[in-house]
């Protein structure tokens, strides 16, 4: 089956969830620097889910591109996680219009813990029907990060209700171990993908 159709649709669905989230923050109703800090919660939950769904663009690009083919397994692996990561927008809005409260910010650790686990049912579907040498080399690259953001998240998500800042830092510690890689230099030239 072509993957063109897949990246396409996939690609679509992305510009849209960003499309969504950024129309969630609303502008303030005066000019003065005042007015912006009530939408300092909006905006630091905007740019954090920006960054994610940017790691999840980049790591999709390169997941299927590494892939020979697709069946219908993988299409089905596909719509799983993009049903995932569409309701990062919902949860995005909830805990900033909610000034960062427990309940919204559990919420947003479950979805965000869905997405990595609908991420990695895509990728051994993929390498399950065509392991490619570089699928392989990615999905190892990435196994230690995926337990520490498994981990970090089943912490994340309880410490929601005991510190919620606590709970928001562990979502920004995982967004920055899967992002730095992809600025790391090998042999003088940049990387080619966050995993």
């Amino acid at each position: 089956m072509n993957k063109g159709r897949l990246e396409a649709f996939s690609d679509g669905v992305l510009a849209i969830i960003i499309t969504i989230m950024v129309l969630e923050m609303k502008a303030p109703d005066h000019t003065n620097i005042a007015s912006l800090l009530p939408s300092v919660p909006v905006l630091i939950s905007y740019v954090l889910s920006f960054v994610y769904v940017g790691i999840y663009w980049i790591n999709h690009h390169n997941i299927i591109q590494s892939a020979d083919k697709i069946n219908g397994r993988i299409l089905w692996a596909n719509l799983n996680l993009l049903f995932w990561l569409s309701l990062i927008p919902f949860t995005t809005s909830w805990v900033g219009e909610n000034h960062i409260d427990s309940i919204p910010m559990a919420f947003y650790g479950g979805a965000l813990l869905m997405c990595l686990v609908a991420y990695k049912i895509l990728e051994m579907s993929l390498v399950k029907y065509a392991p490619t040498q570089e699928l392989l080399a990615r999905a190892q690259k990435s196994r230690l990060r995926e337990l520490v953001s498994v981990a970090v998240y089943f912490a994340a998500i309880p410490l929601a209700f005991a510190n919620v800042y606590v709970s928001a830092f562990c979502y920004f510690f995982i967004a920055v171990i899967w992002v730095l890689p992809s600025f790391e230099r090998d042999g003088g030239a940049p990387a080619k993908s966050v995993l």
